[in-house]
Order: structure tokens, then sequence, then C-alpha cells
């Protein structure tokens, strides 16, 4: 498995410890969130939910943990909403240089953004 874990809460002081790919994310939708995947772009597979049994509450913040060992740079992300199982994808993340995506819902246009740090 590529991403190792995830824990709940703000991001601390970086370390040395960290893979360059870890990054926060914030659900800013408006809706709770039950499942966020996260796999190399290159992979046909999605891989596992990183919330496990958990949700990620609307205003909740999640923070998303990479092994040491794991070079790569291109990520998707998919992200499962609670109230219908619609799904929003992004693909081609560069998380060796993003570290919080903060994802918006806009109901007028019925459209989920996300916005890199």
């Amino acid at each position: 498995m590529i991403v190792l874990g995830a824990t709940v809460g703000f991001a601390g002081a970086a370390s040395a410890a960290e893979a360059k790919q870890d990054f926060t994310l914030v659900n800013k939708t408006g809706y709770d969130i039950d499942a966020v995947f996260v796999s190399p772009s290159k992979s046909n597979d999605w891989e596992e939910d990183v919330l496990g049994k958990d949700l990620l509450e609307d205003g909740a913040v999640w923070d998303i943990k990479f092994h040491r060992s794991n070079r790569t740079c291109k990520w998707d992300l998919k992200v499962v909403y609670s109230v219908d199982s619609s799904e929003a994808v992004w693909g081609g993340i560069d998380l060796c240089q993003v570290s919080k995506i903060t994802i918006h819902y806009n109901k007028k246009s019925d459209t989920t953004s996300a916005e890199l740090e």
C-alpha cells in the first residue's frame, strides 16, 4: 500500500521523517466526505480509502502521510460524498510541490473544485 495512513488534526512542524508528498486535505464543501482515494497517476487502481471507516466532515482537516521512500510526485485524488455517493476526481497533482488541498463545492454550478497550496 502506498499511502500508509492518515491522522485527523492540523499539520505540525515539518520533520525530516515526513515524505515530500505528505499533504493536508481540507473539506470546505458543505458536505461530509465518506471516502478519499489517493493513487499514483500512472496507476489504474485507486488503492484503499485513506479514511478507513472514518468520515471527513465539512470543515474538517485530514493529514495524509506517505512512506518516506516513495519517490512518485504525480498523484490522482478522488473524494466520495456521503450524501449521494457522487465523486469528484483530480488528476496529475504534483504532491512534491503541494502541501495542502482545500476542496470546495459550488451548489449553483454543481461543481467541486480543488485549491492547491
